[in-house]
C-alpha cells in the first residue's frame, strides 16, 4: 500500500525468490490497488474501458504498438499501463499552499517517489531570484517572463528547448517551430538518452531510424530475439504479442544478464489459461550473457551462419538479397571469419554450444525479427551492437519480408513520432527547406545541442535559459551532482509539467512551474473539443482524447502554451498562425501534411479506425543510404572486462517504476521489497568478493582517467545476475556515470557495462543523495508496507 502524500516512504529491505512468471491476476490486484488510492473508482474505470481504444486516451506509458480495431480486448492495458494512467488523473493536488509550506529546499530534499505522489499541479508557480519558495503568478505574466528572457538573449542558441516523449505530435511540431522560428536548432530530447544508438545505427545501415516490423510480423514470426529487454515490466503489452507468437509456432530466444519473470512465463489475465492455468512459456531459449556481450554474441553467430553457408554452399545465405540490396558484404565477411572464440566466451560468459544451438534455430526459421531496448543502446558499442544485428539479419534476407526485421522496442509513447515531428538537433535539410516553404523563414541550419551538450553548455555558461516539454531531466540525465549544477547556473529554468519531480527543485535563478492538461484529460479550445496524435514504435500514428474533467480550471493545454509563448516571443513579421493552431489543432495536422513525408491527409487518415501506417522505405526495398543499398559494416571486438574486485553493473527500473518515477520501493517480480538502494550479484560473485546478502555497501564506479564516482549505501542481494555482473536501480546510480562517458558515436549516456567495485558502508545509517546531500533513511518496517 502506499504511504499518505506528506509523508516519505519508509524503508525496510525484505528480499523473497524472484518470480518464475509475469502477470496474471497479482498483475489486475496491483493495478487496482494502486489505481483506486490515486483516485475514485468512476474516474479509474473512465480511464482503463477507453485505455488504448479507437478514439480513447492513449496510454502515456510506452509506445507499444495496438492490435487492430475489431481485435482489441475491452481491458486494452497492462498492469504498468493502469497504474499511469491514474497516476496522472490522481484526485490529490498541488495547490499554491503546498509551496507556501514547502520551501524549494526542502523539495529538493524529497524522494522522486514523494515528490510524485503529491499529486497534480494545478496553476503556475515561479521562484524569483533570490527566494527559496515558489509562489502564483497568472499565465500572461508567466509566459511573459519567460518571453522576455528569450528575447533578451545575445543568441537563440543561448536556450535549449527539451522534450520528453510523452508530448503529442501536434505539441511536438508546435515546440520545434518555436525554437527554429527563434533562430536555434537546440532540441534535446529523451531519445538522445535512451535509443539514440538506434536511430544512428539504422539511419546509418538502412537508412531509416526507425524499427521495420509491425505487430502482425511479430506475431507469425518463426524466431524472435528478444535482447537487452525485459518486457515484463517496461512493455508488458509486448508479452501478449509474444504469447500471440507462440499459438503460431513461433520461437523465443532471450538475451538479458537477468533471468526476467516476463521472459519466463506469462500469464495473460485476459485468458483463461492465464488465470487458472500456467499461461505460456515465452522463451524457448534463455542465454544468459554478460553485459556488453551482444556485439560478440552476434559477430560469433554471424561467423557461424557463414561458415554453414561454406559447407552447403547457396542454401544458407540469401544471396538474392545481398546481391541486389546491400552493400559491402566482401569486407563484412572477411572481418567476421576473423572472430575469436576465447574472446566471444569471455565477453558473453557463454560457450561455443550455447551459441551453436542459437545457430541452428536460425537455420530452421525463414523469418526471424530482433528486438531490443536499453540493454544493448546504452553502452559505448552500441551503434556497432546494432549494426551487427542488422548484418545478422541482412545475412538470410530478413529484412523488408513479411514477419521478419528489425524492432527497437521504445519506452515513452511518443518518442518516435516526436522525432518524425522535427524534435532532433540534427534534422536534414529537406524537413528545413519543407518548413521554409510552408512558413516563409529560413530555419537555421547548423546542428543544435544534443542533451548532453547541452548540460556542458549550460556548464560553461553559452546556455541561460531552460525549457522543458514534460519529463524530468535532471534525474534522466547522467552525471547527477554535475546536471543540477549545470542547471543551477541556468538565468531561467521552465517546466511545463503535469506532477512535480525533481527536476521543479533543480532551479535556476529564476524558475517556472508550467501546469498543463494531462492526457486523460478533455481539451476543449476556441474552435470546440480537441484530440492529439501519437505515432507508436512500430511507426502507427492515431488519436487520443481525453475523457476527464480537467485537473484545474485554469490549466492549458501544452499546445496553448506553447502557442501563447510563441506569440509573445517571435518576430511577429514571421507569418506563423499561432492563434490559429492553438484554436484547432487540425490546423497544425494541416501543416505537418505538407511537411512531413506520410503525413498527407493526415486530419481524414488519422481519424479512421486504428488511425494510418506511416510507410516504411525498408519495406519497399529503398534504402537511403550513402550507397543506395543496406550496409554491412565491420565491427571491431569489443570485450567488456572488469579488473580483478570489481563487477560490470548494469542500471534498469524497478517493476513499480515509470522512467524516472518510482510508484513503490517495491520489485514484485525480482522479489525485491521495501528499499530501492539494493545492488543485485551473482552468489558466486558474492562469495568471492567476501560479502553476504543484508551487507551495506557503496558502490563506486572506476573510470579509464583515473576518476571514480560513489553511490553510497546500497544493500547486497544475492540474485542470479550474470557472472562478473551486478544490477542496480536507476536513477539512484545514475551519480556513477561521467557526462563524459558516452556512446561511440550517438553520443548517448552510458549506463550499462559500469566497472564498480564494491566498498563496506561505513556508516550504514548514513546515506549520500544523488545530490551530495546526506540523509538519514527510516529503517523500521511500515505498518501499512506492502510485502506480497
Amino acid at each position: 500500500m502506499q504511504n499518505p502524500p506528506g509523508e516519505e516512504p519508509e524503508t525496510s529491505l525484505s528480499v523473497t525468490p524472484p518470480k518464475k512468471w509475469a502477470a496474471g491476476v497479482p498483475a489486475v490486484v496491483h493495478a487496482l490497488e494502486y489505481s483506486l488510492e490515486q483516485t475514485s473508482p468512476r474516474r479509474t474505470g473512465v480511464d482503463l474501458l477507453t485505455m488504448n481504444q479507437v478514439g480513447g486516451i492513449d496510454c502515456p506509458g510506452c509506445a507499444w504498438a495496438d492490435p487492430a480495431p475489431g481485435r482489441r480486448h475491452r481491458n486494452e492495458y497492462c498492469e504498468n499501463g493502469a497504474k499511469h494512467i491514474n497516476d496522472e488523473a490522481t484526485t490529490r493536488r498541488v495547490t499554491a499552499g503546498f509551496f507556501r509550506e514547502h520551501s524549494v529546499s526542502d523539495l529538493a530534499a524529497r524522494s522522486d517517489m514523494w515528490l510524485n505522489q503529491q499529486g497534480r499541479l494545478t496553476e503556475p508557480m515561479i521562484k524569483r531570484p533570490g527566494s527559496d519558495h515558489y509562489e502564483p503568478i497568472g499565465w500572461n505574466d508567466a509566459l511573459g517572463v519567460l518571453a522576455r528572457e528569450l528575447k533578451g538573449l545575445d543568441s537563440p542558441d543561448e536556450a535549449v528547448f527539451y522534450t520528453s516523449g510523452r508530448a503529442s505530435n501536434e505539441a511536438a511540431f508546435v515546440f520545434q517551430l518555436f525554437a527554429r522560428a527563434l533562430g536555434t536548432n537546440n532540441l534535446p530530447d529523451c531519445s538522445n538518452m535512451c535509443h539514440e544508438s538506434s536511430g544512428f545505427a539504422l539511419n546509418e545501415t538502412l537508412g531509416v531510424g526507425k524499427g521495420t516490423v509491425s505487430l502482425d510480423d511479430l506475431h507469425h514470426a518463426d524466431l524472435i530475439f528478444l535482447v537487452g529487454q525485459n518486457p515484463g515490466s517496461n512493455h508488458p503489452r509486448q508479452l501478449s504479442a509474444l504469447e500471440e507468437a507462440k499459438r503460431n509456432g513461433g520461437r523465443i530466444v532471450a538475451v538479458n544478464p537477468l533471468p526476467e519473470a516476463g521472459l519466463r512465463r506469462f500469464k495473460n489475465p485476459q485468458k483463461p489459461r492465464g488465470v487458472v492455468g500456467r499461461g505460456t512459456q515465452i522463451a524457448d531459449r534463455f542465454l544468459h550473457i554478460k553485459p556488453g556481450g551482444d556485439l560478440a554474441l552476434f559477430q560469433a553467430l554471424n561467423l557461424l551462419l557463414l561458415e554453414a553457408e561454406d559447407a552447403r554452399p547457396g542454401t544458407v545465405l540469401d544471396h538474392d538479397f545481398i546481391d541486389a540490396h546491400t552493400s559491402g558484404f566482401e569486407e563484412f565477411a572477411r572481418q567476421a571469419r576473423t572472430v575469436d572464440w576465447d574472446d566471444v566466451r569471455a565477453a558473453t560468459g557463454l560457450t561455443r554450444e550455447e551459441i551453436e544451438k542459437v545457430r541452428d534455430e536460425v537455420l530452421r526459421s525463414e523469418r526471424v525479427v530482433v528486438c531490443w531496448a536499453m540493454g544493448i543502446t546504452q553502452h559505448k558499442h552500441g551503434v556497432p551492437t546494432i549494426r551487427e544485428i542488422v548484418n545478422f539479419l541482412m545475412l538470410r534476407g530478413n529484412l523488408g519480408r513479411a514477419s521478419t526485421g528489425a524492432c527497437p522496442v521504445r519506452g515513452h509513447s511518443n518518442v518516435q513520432g516526436d522525432r518524425t515531428m522535427g524534435i532532433w538537433e540534427q534534422m536534414p535539410d529537406t524537413f528545413l527547406d519543407a518548413l521554409q516553404k510552408e512558413f516563409g523563414f529560413d530555419p537555421p541550419r547548423p546542428h543544435g545541442l544534443d542533451s548532453v551538450n547541452s548540460i556542458k553548455a549550460m556548464l560553461e555558461g553559452r546556455v541561460k535559459v531552460f525549457l522543458a516539454l514534460a519529463g524530468n531531466f535532471v534525474r534522466a540525465a547522467p552525471d547527477s551532482e554535475v546536471t543540477e549544477k549545470a542547471m543551477r547556473s541556468c538565468r531561467l529554468t521552465a517546466h511545463i509539467s503535469t506532477k512535480l519531480n525533481r527536476s521543479h527543485t533543480v532551479c535556476g535563478d529564476t524558475a517556472l512551474i508550467l501546469p498543463t492538461l494531462g492526457r486523460t484529460e478533455r481539451d476543449v479550445q476556441a474552435d470546440g473539443e480537441q484530440f492529439v496524435t501519437v505515432e507508436n514504435s512500430m511507426s502507427e500514428v492515431h488519436t487520443s482524447r481525453g475523457r476527464l474533467e480537467p485537473a484545474s480550471p485554469v490549466l492549458l493545454s501544452e499546445v496553448a502554451i506553447l502557442c501563447r509563448l510563441a506569440r509573445l516571443s517571435v518576430d511577429p513579421a514571421k507569418d506563423i498562425p499561432w492563434a490559429a493552431f492553438e484554436g484547432d489543432y487540425g490546423t497544425i495536422r494541416d501543416s505537418i501534411s505538407r511537411i512531413v513525408p506520410g503525413f498527407h491527409d493526415f486530419n481524414a487518415r488519422v481519424t479512421r479506425p486504428g488511425g494510418f501506417q506511416l510507410p516504411n522505405p525498408v519495406n519497399e526495398g529503398v534504402f537511403r543510404t550513402e550507397t543506395g543499398k543496406a550496409r554491412f559494416t565491420r565491427n571491431e571486438r569489443v570485450v567488456p572486462r572488469a579488473p580483478e574486485g570489481h563487477l560490470l553493473l548494469q542500471t534498469l527500473r524497478s517493476h513499480d517504476q515509470w522512467n524516472t518515477v518510482p510508484y513503490t520501493d517495491n520489485d514484485r517480480y525480482r522479489g525485491i521489497h521495501g528499499s530501492r538502494h539494493v545492488v543485485l550479484v551473482n552468489p558466486a560473485d558474492l562469495s568471492e568478493l567476501g560479502l553476504a546478502q543484508g551487507d551495506h555497501v557503496d558502490l563506486v564506479s572506476v573510470w579509464e582517467d583515473g576518476t571514480e564516482r560513489r553511490a553510497a549505501n546500497f544493500q547486497v542481494v544475492s540474485y542470479p545476475a550474470a557472472k562478473g555482473s551486478a544490477a542496480a536501480y536507476y536513477p539512484e546510480t545514475n551519480v556513477l556515470v561521467p557526462l563524459d562517458s558516452v556512446a561511440d558515436m550517438s553520443n548517448q549516456p552510458t549506463s550499462k557495462g559500469i566497472v564498480v567495485r564494491l566498498e563496506p558502508t561505513t556508516d550504514p545509517g548514513r546515506r549520500i543523495r544523488e545530490d551530495g546531500h546526506h540523509v538519514s533513511p527510516t529503517v523500521a518496517p511500515s505498518a501499512s508496507a506492502d510485502r506480497r
